[in-house]
């Protein structure tokens, strides 16, 4: 294994302050359902194109983009050139007919596949459960460490994004699920930061939905000194490098959960952010075609990245303070 190669990479995906400022846009099926919410159907090519446009449009304010390989190669060549580049390895979405939301991989991809695609990381989404059973959460890590062989092998850095669940809770929005979800996301990253995955670096939840913290929204569950704890417990759980997602939540509520982590203590290395940044540009594209989510690009999009890359300077640690 050559750690030189590896810690370029990882100094690629980074700005110049050893954050990670990312911008995410692997979406598939959640993109067609973004896309047909204003039209009837749409196709392989217009998923493409959005994607290139937002890559063209924004990649020069980000320190690397997140694609995936079935719409998203087009994109990649069009990013800026200082501009790492992340590809996804997993198939959309799980079989919700077996329980458990097995993950699986891209039938015609590898980590080899990928590295020659261009990418500076692979990144592989997990659903997990600490509470489901040891057959089926053994059979996660198994597959997770299987995907760490191969980027061992390949020298490429292994991003690893977890998403918690409860099985016996259809909304994870809700009320019921954000009462369980700090215990769900510390104890997950927890596990995932053990030396057998060799996890370079981790994509998380924030510890609690912040429309339940007193103060950001109607009802409150926990106090704000309650989801600063859950804030710092996560933060201490772990000593990988690790970076927010910002689960579709709006633009300002994202900045305003960065500034609540940092005054809580957190030590996160930055974010992988996307729909928060480029989800508006979808109805423009749509409606009015290329010039019109150009424009929405280059005005509110940009403009939601800079103001995010500003809180990020006053809020998130170098990753590099970690390896």
């Amino acid at each position: 294994m050559n750690d030189s190669l590896k810690q370029s990479a990882m100094k690629r995906l980074a700005n110049k302050d050893g954050v990670i400022a990312a911008l995410a846009i692997d979406q598939r099926g959640a993109m067609k359902k973004m896309m047909t919410r204003f039209q009837p159907s749409t196709d392989d090519k217009e998923i493409e194109a959005f994607k290139t446009l937002v890559s063209e449009e924004l990649t020069p304010y980000a320190s690397s983009i997140l694609l995936d390989p079935e719409y998203g190669l087009p994109a990649s060549k069009a990013r800026d050139k200082e501009a790492g580049l992340l590809l996804a390895y997993e198939k959309t979405g799980y079989d919700s007919s077996v329980k458990g939301r097995f993950p699986d991989l891209l039938d015609h991809w590898s980590v080899r596949r990928l590295k020659e695609a261009g990418a500076d990381a692979c990144k592989f989404l997990l659903y997990y459960d600490v509470d489901e059973s040891v057959e089926i959460n053994d059979r996660k890590k198994a597959f997770v460490e299987r995907i760490a062989s191969e980027c061992i092998a390949e020298d490429l850095p292994f991003y690893l994004e977890l998403l918690s669940y409860d099985d016996t809770i259809d909304d994870p929005q809700s009320k019921e699920y954000a009462q369980i979800k700090p215990r769900k996301v510390i104890e997950m990253m927890k596990t995932f930061s053990e030396p057998q995955f060799h996890v370079d670096v981790l994509k998380v939840e924030v510890p609690v939905n912040m429309n339940f913290v007193k103060g950001f929204g109607e009802e409150s569950i926990y106090t704000k000194e309650q989801a600063q704890a859950y804030f710092l417990e996560q933060s201490s759980i772990t000593d990988i490098p690790f970076i927010f997602l910002s689960a579709g939540v709006s633009a300002d509520l994202f900045k305003e959960t960065l500034r609540f982590a940092k005054e809580a203590g957190s030590t996160f290395n930055g974010v992988l952010c996307g729909r928060a940044t480029w989800a508006g540009g979808v109805e423009p594209f749509i409606k009015n075609g290329e010039t019109a989510a150009r424009e929405w690009l280059q005005s509110t999009g940009r403009k939601n990245i800079e103001e995010l890359n500003a809180v990020l300077k006053e809020t998130a640690t170098p990753y590099t303070e970690k390896n």
